[in-house]
């Protein structure tokens, strides 16, 4: 008996090895080529998952569990890796092992300011970092010798950019820099009339401005009321991000009284109207919101402070100081 079980047991082994085996080497017919995406912290749990979803692969527990065997499912390399249309998953696995993709992805988030973009473009594996070195003054002058400012705050467009592995750092930016362009050039050519902007810079820098105050849809539009009522007027903007951004290294997370009443470019307590450069990278909803602020006259707005990050409105200062006394002192 122990005999026949053993023998039984050795068939079935040999089996599952001979399914595993195929399953693992026999290469799949996809009809076209594939690329895989791997973010950053992604294992083979779901980036197998992935590619047995999309039909690319036989089997995905065959796929991590060798993966397992080979000690690499929670060390993948982030990047996009371009598959053959016939492929098989040991050979998916060897590419991915050798944490070479064929192309690399840069996400650049909005609000980020441009100190942030180029750091994170210089710490990106597996591109050439051609401008690293570089001063912001010459890898903007690089891209375009007459930009709107001389400074690049706010200038590139936050997005995921994907370029090719070994590529230089430049396409980012050049990439970057001219969907910014476009972006602007739609917002400023499809605003509504009435705005108290001159050129698209100024609407670039209240952009910035919106981006930075909330990132809620559904205040963005009144955020950029706010501001523009104020601008025609002439009312300052007092709008905290500003200061904090011309503080520079002296911000340690928090703003004090004395930091409102120091005087810089950028503190908008002190200083009437725009800041002269934007203070982060708007996305394309801030950027429409600026061109389109709603038709309220709004000139006041403070947080609920209630977990939602939305904010409560206010046209006049005695409505102002009753949500400030609703939801900041709580009285």
């Amino acid at each position: 008996m122990l005999k026949k079980l053993f023998k039984w047991l050795a068939g079935l082994f040999i089996v599952l090895v001979a399914a595993w085996s195929a399953l693992l080497f026999v290469p799949k017919d996809n009809g076209k080529g594939y690329r895989v995406k791997v973010e950053k912290n992604q294992g083979m749990a779901s980036v197998g998952r992935k590619l047995a979803d999309d039909g690319v692969i036989y089997n995905r527990h065959v796929v991590l569990g060798t993966a397992y065997l080979l000690g690499v499912h929670n060390r993948l390399h982030t990047g996009t890796y371009r598959l053959p249309k016939k492929v098989s998953a040991w050979q998916i696995l060897q590419k991915l092992r050798g944490g070479r993709p064929d192309s690399v992805t840069v996400r650049i988030v909005e609000g980020m300011r441009f100190s942030q973009m180029r750091n994170i473009i210089n710490n990106t594996a597996d591109i050439e970092h051609e401008t690293r070195g570089w001063s912001n003054e010459k890898l903007l002058k690089t891209i375009d010798p007459n930009p709107l400012s001389d400074n690049p705050e706010g200038l590139f467009f936050p997005d995921s950019y994907e370029i090719d592995a070994g590529s230089s750092d430049l396409q980012i930016y050049k990439t970057a820099y001219r969907m910014m362009q476009r972006n602007l050039q739609a917002a400023w050519d499809e605003r509504q009339s009435g705005l108290p902007y001159q050129n698209p810079y100024e609407l670039l820098i209240m952009a910035s401005l919106i981006e930075k105050e909330t990132g809620h849809e559904a205040d963005r539009r009144h955020v950029s009321a706010v501001f523009a009522n104020r601008i025609a007027i002439g009312m300052r903007l007092q709008t905290d991000p500003s200061v904090i951004y011309g503080m520079g290294s002296a911000y340690n997370g928090r703003i004090r009284k004395a930091d409102l009443q120091r005087d810089t470019p950028y503190n908008t307590y002190t200083r009437a109207g725009l800041t002269p450069t934007p203070i982060a990278l708007p996305g394309k909803a801030a950027l429409e919101a600026a061109a389109h602020p709603s038709q309220e006259k709004y000139l006041y707005f403070v947080s609920k402070m209630d977990g939602t990050g939305l904010s409560q409105f206010s046209h006049t200062l005695d409505e102002h100081n009753a949500a400030v006394r609703k939801y900041i002192l709580k009285r």
